[in-house]
């Protein structure tokens, strides 16, 4: 049983910078992709970030590309989501996500998911 938990969300002003965790549980991580999705009040979820746990390859929403870096800590089966230069359009509860073998954009396609942790930016 895969259990994904998140956390490092909090309140902060626009321009300041998080870090989000994602710590992984119950199976080797090894040939899964483990992303970061976000859904706003009254929005659908949407794809932020995505890496293989393997290493490599990375992906980001256009929106978040260059302010946000996502990485892993192997012996932490770790997670992580570096979010500088927020925006209050940043503001949305964040959710990890897993998914074997490859990436997708689609929230549906991602079978695992943490309970998620709550990005507020104030302007």
């Amino acid at each position: 049983q895969v259990q994904l938990v998140e956390s490092g969300g909090g309140l902060v002003q626009a321009g300041g910078s998080l870090r989000l965790s994602c710590a992984g549980s119950g199976r080797t991580f090894s040939s899964y992709v483990l992303g970061w999705f976000r859904q706003a009040p009254g929005k659908e979820r949407e794809f932020v970030a995505a890496m293989r746990w393997s290493g490599g390859s990375t992906s980001y929403a256009d929106s978040v590309q260059g302010r946000f870096t996502i990485s892993r800590d192997n012996a932490k089966n770790t997670v992580y989501l570096q979010m500088n230069s927020l925006k209050p359009e940043d503001t949305a509860v964040y959710y990890c996500a897993a998914r074997y073998f490859s990436s997708s954009f689609n929230a549906s396609e991602w079978r695992y998911w943490g309970q998620g942790t709550q990005v507020t930016v104030s302007s």
